[in-house]
C-alpha cells in the first residue's frame, strides 16, 4: 500500500489573527469611538503613533486581559485610598469645627457675665466670638461636601470592582479555553509524529529483526507495517481534528471575546481614573473655597465702607480701649465712694502725761540711734535678772543683728542653756505700747553662733503677716532682692539635712511638727531685723533638734512658689518626655528641658538634685531611694497638671532626673 502523499504532506501551522476583524477594540488614549481597522490601526509618525502601537500589540497578546485587570486593580485601590483619607479629614474637619462652636458658645456666654469685663471689650469680643463661629460654619460645609464625596467615590469603587470580577472570569476562562486546546492540540501532534517516525523505518527496511512479537504472537515485517500504517492515519486524523478545535477557538477569542473583555475593562478602567480625578479636582476646589472663605472672615476684603460691612479680626481687636472701659468701672462706684474719712492720729490718756504723747515715728530708723535713748527721753535700759521669765510678745523685744560667739567675762563660753540669759538689756517703755529699740552688744559680749529655740518662738509670730516675706515669693523676685540664686531657707534646709538627716528614716517622708514648720517659716518671713541670713541650721537648736520639720519647710517653700521650679511653661514639655520609653533618649531630653529653664530654677534643682543623690545614697539606713524621692517631690517641683493621671508621669520625671544626676548635672 502507498500512501506516502497522506503522510508526506507539511505539518498543519496555526492560523493567526487577520489584520482587520470586525468587533476589535485597540486602545487609543484619545479614543471617542471603536476605530473600525481593529488592533491594526495606524497613526501618524511620531511618539503618540508609536506608543499607541506599542499599547496595541500588547492589548492583542495573550498577556493584554491580564495587564489590563492588573491596571484596574490599582484604579479601584486609588480610589478608595483616597476615599479613606476623605473620610479621616472630614472626622478631624467635623470634630473642629464642633468644638469651636462649641467653645464659641461657652465662650458667648461666660462673657455677659457680670465677673467678666464689660464696655467696649465685651463688645468686641463678641465680635471676635462671632467671626469665629463664622469659621466653624465653613468648617461644617467643608466637612459636609468631603464626606458626600467620600461617599459618591466609595460607590465608584464598589462598582468597578464587581465590574471587574465579572470581565476577569469572562476573558480568563475565554484564554484558558484556548490553551486548553492547543496543549491537546501539540499533544496529538507529538503522537502523530512518533507513529509516523516509527512507520518510516519499518516502510524503507530499516529493520532490527526478521520477526516482531505482538500479543498475538510473531509478526512480519509487512504485518507490522500495515499496523503502523493504520496507527499513523488515525493519529493524523485526531491531530486534524486538535488543529481544527484550536483553530476555531482561538479566532473565537482574537475576533470577538478578547476585543469584548479589552474593550469593557478599558472602559472600567476610564471610568475609574476619571471619577478619582474628579474627585480630587473637587477636593481641591472645596480647598480653596474653605481657605477663601476663612480668609474673608478673618480679614474681610477692603470695598465700600458701610457700618454694615463686616470688619477684620484685627480691626476688631484694634478697637478696644482698655484705658476708657477702666473708667468707666471705677466711675460707676463713684455714688458708694463716700467722704474722705478724717485723718488717723494719736491721743494719749489725760493720765499718762503731756510728756509721752509723741510715739516713735518709724521702728525701722531707730535701729541707726543709740537705744539708751528715744525722741522722747522716756526708754532707759533695763536688764532682766535670770530669775524672771522673758517676755514673749515681739513689741518689747528684737534679737541682736550680729551672731557670734560669745565668750563672758569668766572665760567660759555660751551653751546656749535656756537657763541662761540670751538676751542683751531691753528697754522698759513706760509711754504708750511701741516696738522697742535694740541693745548694741557691748565690747565684752556678743550673740551666740545661732538663736536658741526659746528667742525664735518669741521673736518670729506666724499669725502676723511678714515682714521681709520669702515663702510665696518668685524665684527671679528673690534673686533680684537677695543677690542670690539659690534661696537661702534653700540652702539652710539641705545644709541642715545633710548635716544631720542624711540617716534618719524617712527623711521627707515622714511629717515635722506643724507648729514648728510654722515657726521656722515665721523665722525666714520676719527674719531678725528683717535679715534671714542671720539663720544659722548648723546648730539643731535653731530647727528644735526636728530635721522632720526642716525637711517639711524645704517642701512647702517649693510647694507656695507662684511659678513651680520646673516652671509651668515646660510642664507639658517634661510630660512628654517622661512618655519616651527609651532611657537613654528621655534622659537627654529631660537634660535639654532642664538647660532651658530660668538661671534661679535651674540653680536650685541643681543644688537640690544633687542633696536629694547624696539622701538616697544612704537609702540603706534611711528608707527613702530614688523612687520615694520622687514620689514626694514629683508634685512638689512640677505643681498640679490639669490632668490627675499625669502624677505617674511627673514621678518619672523627677525618678529620671535623679538617676541621671551627673549626666545632668556636673558635681563641681
Amino acid at each position: 500500500m502507498d500512501n506516502r502523499e497522506s503522510l508526506d504532506r507539511p505539518s498543519v501551522e496555526i492560523a493567526q489573527p487577520v489584520s482587520a476583524v470586525d468587533g476589535h477594540f485597540p486602545y487609543h488614549p484619545n479614543r471617542e469611538s471603536i476605530p473600525p481597522d481593529g488592533y491594526q490601526q495606524q497613526l501618524p509618525g511620531g511618539p503618540a503613533a508609536e506608543s499607541s502601537g506599542a499599547v496595541n500589540a500588547v492589548l492583542q497578546s495573550d498577556i493584554g486581559i491580564n495587564t489590563l485587570l492588573t491596571r484596574l486593580k490599582q484604579s479601584v485601590a486609588s480610589a478608595r485610598e483616597f476615599a479613606a483619607f476623605l473620610k479621616k479629614r472630614t472626622t478631624l474637619e467635623e470634630e473642629h469645627a464642633q468644638g469651636l462652636k462649641k467653645i464659641c458658645k461657652s465662650s458667648h456666654e461666660s462673657s455677659r457675665r457680670p465677673d467678666n469685663r464689660q464696655g467696649s471689650y465685651a463688645q468686641h469680643y463678641d465680635e471676635v466670638i462671632s467671626i469665629h463661629d463664622r469659621l466653624a460654619d465653613n468648617g461644617v460645609q467643608f466637612a459636609l461636601s468631603i464626606h458626600q464625596m467620600h461617599d459618591d467615590l466609595h460607590d465608584l469603587a464598589a462598582n468597578i470592582e464587581r465590574g471587574r470580577k465579572q470581565w476577569k472570569q469572562t476573558g480568563l476562562t475565554a484564554e484558558k479555553r484556548v490553551q486548553d486546546a492547543e496543549a491537546l492540540m501539540e499533544k496529538a501532534k507529538a503522537k502523530y509524529d512518533s507513529l509516523a517516525e516509527d512507520y518510516d523505518r519499518a516502510r524503507t527496511g530499516d529493520k532490527q529483526s526478521g520477526r516482531v512479537f505482538g500479543l498475538k504472537g510473531p509478526k512480519s515485517a509487512a504485518q507490522h507495517e500495515e499496523d503502523l500504517l493504520r496507527k499513523t492515519q488515525a493519529a493524523d486524523s485526531d491531530y486534524a481534528t486538535k488543529v481544527q478545535t484550536a483553530q476555531s477557538q482561538r479566532q473565537e477569542l482574537v475576533s470577538t471575546l478578547r476585543p469584548q473583555a479589552v474593550h469593557a475593562i478599558l472602559d472600567l478602567i476610564n471610568e475609574c481614573d476619571a471619577g478619582l480625578t474628579l474627585q480630587l479636582q473637587k477636593y481641591a476646589s472645596l480647598n480653596e473655597k474653605l481657605l477663601l472663605g476663612n480668609g474673608l472672615c478673618v480679614s474681610p476684603l477692603k470695598g465700600q465702607s458701610s457700618d454694615r460691612s463686616p470688619r477684620s479680626l484685627r480691626d476688631v481687636v484694634f478697637q478696644i480701649d482698655n484705658t476708657h472701659d477702666l473708667n468707666n468701672y471705677i466711675t460707676s462706684f463713684a455714688a458708694k465712694a463716700g467722704q474722705r474719712p478724717a485723718d488717723i492720729k494719736y491721743q494719749a490718756h489725760p493720765s499718762m502725761g503731756p510728756s509721752h504723747q509723741a510715739p516713735p515715728t518709724d521702728v525701722r530708723s531707730q535701729i541707726d540711734h543709740n537705744p539708751n535713748t528715744t525722741a522722747s527721753g522716756a526708754f532707759q535700759p533695763a536688764p532682766f535678772p535670770e530669775s524672771a521669765p522673758i517676755p514673749s510678745t515681739a513689741q518689747n523685744q528684737r534679737p541682736e543683728p550680729e551672731h557670734f560667739p560669745v565668750q563672758n567675762p569668766g572665760g567660759q563660753s555660751y551653751d546656749g542653756s535656756p537657763h541662761q540669759p540670751t538676751f542683751p538689756p531691753l528697754g522698759v517703755v513706760t509711754g504708750p505700747p511701741q516696738l522697742p529699740q535694740p541693745q548694741l552688744s557691748s565690747p565684752l559680749f556678743s550673740q551666740p553662733p545661732t538663736p536658741a529655740p526659746a528667742m525664735n518662738s518669741d521673736l518670729t509670730h506666724p499669725e502676723l503677716p511678714p515682714l521681709r516675706p520669702v515663702f510665696g515669693v518668685s524665684l527671679e523676685e528673690l534673686l533680684n532682692r537677695d543677690g542670690s540664686a539659690i534661696p537661702l531657707v534653700v540652702y539652710q534646709c539641705l545644709q541642715a539635712v545633710d548635716l544631720f538627716g542624711l540617716d534618719v528614716e524617712g527623711i521627707y517622708r515622714l511629717s515635722g511638727s506643724a507648729m514648728h514648720i510654722s515657726k521656722l517659716r515665721a523665722m525666714f518671713d520676719n527674719g531678725p531685723f528683717l535679715d534671714p541670713s542671720q539663720v544659722d541650721f548648723r546648730n539643731p537648736e535653731s530647727f528644735f533638734h526636728d530635721v522632720n520639720s526642716v525637711a517639711g519647710l524645704l517642701k512647702q517653700f517649693f510647694r507656695d512658689l507662684p511659678d513651680p521650679l520646673l516652671t509651668h511653661q515646660h510642664f507639658q514639655d517634661f510630660i512628654e518626655a517622661a512618655h519616651i520609653d527609651d532611657e537613654i533618649t528621655r534622659r537627654d531630653s529631660l537634660h535639654a528641658i532642664v538647660n532651658s529653664l530660668p538661671d534661679p530654677n535651674y540653680a536650685t534643682l541643681r543644688a537640690l538634685t544633687l542633696h536629694l543623690h547624696r539622701v538616697q545614697e544612704h537609702s540603706a539606713t534611711n528608707r527613702m531611694n530614688s523612687g520615694n524621692l520622687a514620689i514626694c517631690f514629683g508634685p512638689t517641683l512640677m505643681g498640679t497638671g490639669s490632668n490627675i493621671a499625669d502624677a505617674g508621669w511627673q514621678v518619672r520625671v523627677i525618678e529620671t532626673i535623679l538617676h541621671n544626676t551627673y549626666q545632668i548635672f556636673d558635681d563641681d
